[in-house]
């Protein structure tokens, strides 16, 4: 059996060099870290040493390494584009629903206060668009389209990026199949009236009404996802 002891020692003693470089960097205000291979000739151990001790390092959160960029010093930044890319393998379209029945009616009430004329034909032409859409795909793009345009016409550039972070994770692909069951000729029917009573109250400068009509067609949506999870789960029995 070979004897790995040489390999232990180098992998500590880089450990060890690595752990004052790291200090010495940071006291000198650098963030970023030499190459494996300069780390390496510098503190003359080979590279798998100086691998293992960075893994190491990173474990105890004082490195963090990006593919094709390098290796910092100090504790990962957030990465919210990441984050969002994630976010439809942890979350689910029944707390999407919880969300959005939270948002998107007081976005409806707060444009029933501030929508321009020019809001308000524009979310009259997005309707139409819905309404004139002959295919799923079409409907999903007009009918999203419309949803941002009310939560556009709010006023409000925090409760707006809320809301896009939401969409974005409603319109990941892999739930498609979901969102194209909860769609019937009835159903389709019903949105298209209720987005028509939506903007009117929102044209007509009524926020209690707005707030109430676009909780009730998201309530639909809700109830139409519960009802298909139920046959999901008797499917699946």
């Amino acid at each position: 059996m070979p004897d790995d002891r040489p390999t232990r020692r180098n992998s500590s003693l880089a450990l060890e060099r690595l752990r004052i470089l790291v200090d010495q960097l940071h006291r000198q205000g650098r963030d970023q870290l030499p190459t494996e291979r300069d780390l390496a000739d510098e503190i003359g151990v080979g590279r798998r040493a100086v691998r293992r001790a960075l893994e190491v390092l990173e474990t105890e959160g004082r490195i963090w390494r990006r593919q094709g960029a390098g290796t910092f010093i100090g504790e990962e930044p957030a990465r919210p584009e990441e984050d969002l890319r994630s976010l439809p393998d942890a979350t689910n379209m029944l707390e999407v629903m919880e969300v959005r029945l939270r948002i998107e009616p007081a976005l409806a009430q707060l444009a029933a206060l501030r929508a321009t004329p020019d809001d308000i034909v524009g979310m009259r032409q997005l309707a139409e668009k819905v309404a004139a859409a002959d295919d799923m795909d079409g409907r999903e793009l007009w009918d999203g389209a419309l949803h941002r345009a009310v939560a556009a016409a709010a006023g409000n550039t925090l409760f707006l990026a809320l809301f896009d972070v939401v969409d974005r994770v409603r319109q990941d692909d892999s739930w498609r199949h979901v969102r194209e069951a909860l769609r019937t000729q009835q159903t389709i029917e019903r949105y298209k009236m209720q987005h028509v009573q939506i903007l009117d109250a929102i044209e007509r400068r009524d926020p209690v009404a707005a707030e109430t009509l676009m909780r009730q067609h998201l309530l639909a949506l809700q109830e139409r996802l519960l009802f298909r999870t139920r046959e999901d789960a008797v499917d699946a029995l």
